[in-house]
């Protein structure tokens, strides 16, 4: 029998790979029993970085993928979607993480980086909460216009008249709200202020920078501890952050005029009626912020990886078809994500099979 070398590892790996994604196969499977109970070393590992609100989602398909192929490593900076689409289109990693499209100067150097085009993958949908630390109110309601009020700096009061109508009934404190952002660029910040532009007529066009008022704090983990930390306070962070810091998240009024609370099936159900476009660049998701599905939570984004079109490098391909794998995608709302809907998986997975 040959001997087994360890950098053939990802190549054979990768092949296998390409027969199981999809079926719902584990990889280790289809592996020799010998090959399963060894303890390999790192062979190979690849890094990436960017949207913070991919985190939860990407250290856990980091440390599952590492259980199939416990050779291989993939490392993942949440430094922010601007962050990670600079050091990949400076070579500093082999993808990026980010909650939004690249613009068109970004995707020009992008695409000489690739030496070809960028292609941008959708991998998750992520909710955005608005959560808020109010322990006299409980079941907090906010139509988009009063969220428009809040984060413009317009309502500077929990018990003001627009909260107090969208929250009939409810004693409110006459205290001030304290407000808190993300300071860093973030594509969070550009799908909130994108809902907010569309469903709540805010006054600045969409934006990774925040343009708003309140205090601001560096980065996904930032925002959850001075929620946490600031009673009277509300800020937008990715659900998986609030509900693992077991905040309060409001009910938004979607344009079906029902409050809706946030959950992976909620913001799944908001998807409806979202278009794909750029196809030679995607599938990148077009969101409807003014959905009237039922049920649906309307602030939400997509997360996309986003790597070289004509990418060879087989251990990137392997990581990535894992993600968007039945089992990639199976355990996401354990996380506080949604998984892809099929349709959209469907073309992902074969944009995966084109990039070699």
């Amino acid at each position: 029998m040959a001997k087994r070398t360890w950098t053939a590892w990802p190549r054979v790996l990768a092949a296998l790979t390409v027969a199981a994604y999809g079926t719902g196969l584990s990889v280790t499977a289809m592996l020799p029993r010998d090959d399963m109970s060894r303890s390999l070393p790192i062979a190979a590992s690849i890094s990436g970085s960017g949207s913070s609100a991919q985190k939860g989602a990407m250290d856990a398909w980091r440390a599952e993928f590492h259980q199939i192929h416990p050779e291989l490593r993939v490392d993942y900076r949440a430094n922010g979607s601007e962050a990670g689409i600079r050091d990949f289109i400076a070579g500093a990693t082999a993808f990026a993480g980010s909650d939004v499209a690249m613009r068109p100067g970004e995707q020009a150097l992008a695409d000489r980086r690739c030496r070809g085009r960028v292609a941008h993958l959708p991998m998750v949908v992520g909710p955005i909460a608005l959560a808020y630390n109010l322990p006299s109110v409980p079941d907090l309601k906010l139509s988009p216009t009063t969220v428009t009020g809040i984060f413009s700096g317009r309502i500077t009061r929990w018990d003001a008249q627009e909260i107090a109508a969208d929250n009939r009934g409810r004693r409110l404190p006459h205290t001030p709200i304290r407000l808190f952002h993300r300071s860093d660029d973030s594509g969070t910040t550009h799908n909130l202020t994108a809902y907010l532009k569309a469903a709540g007529r805010w006054p600045y066009e969409p934006a990774r920078k925040w343009t708003g008022s309140g205090q601001g704090v560096a980065g996904s983990t930032g925002i959850t501890e001075a929620v946490q930390d600031t009673t009277g306070s509300i800020g937008y962070v990715e659900y998986g952050f609030a509900s693992n810091a077991r905040l309060r998240t409001a009910k938004v009024r979607n344009a079906s005029g029902h409050f809706v609370a946030l959950s992976p099936q909620s913001a799944t159900q908001a998807l409806r009626g979202a278009r794909v476009v750029g196809e030679n660049d995607g599938p990148v998701v077009k969101l409807d912020y003014l959905t009237e599905a039922k049920g649906a939570y309307p602030i939400i984004l997509v997360t996309y990886a986003i790597t070289c079109s004509n990418n060879s490098d087989p251990l990137v391909r392997t990581f990535l078809r894992y993600t968007a794998s039945d089992a990639g995608q199976s355990y996401l709302s354990l996380h506080g994500y949604a998984p892809l809907p099929d349709d959209l998986l469907t073309k992902v997975r074969a944009r995966l099979d084109a990039t070699r």
